[in-house]
């Protein structure tokens, strides 16, 4: 299972990270679909380590928010 960091950029400017546990090309969207309209989201370049990952605990195609 593939888990991407995902940066939120809210309306303020100010960001939020995601993760996602899904493909890089779906990401985005899922996120997209949690955060209200006009916010826009990137994949990030930042990659968890396997320990991060497995901690996550994460479902396949589940997102949640970091910070």
């Amino acid at each position: 299972m593939e888990i991407q960091l995902v940066r939120v950029t809210r309306d303020d400017l100010a960001y939020e990270v995601w993760v996602a546990a899904t493909t890089s090309q779906e990401a985005c969207n899922l996120v997209l679909d949690k955060v209200p309209e006009g916010w826009s989201a990137a994949l990030s370049d930042t990659r968890l380590t396997s320990q991060e990952r497995e901690d996550l605990k994460l479902q396949t195609r589940e997102i949640r928010k970091l910070r």
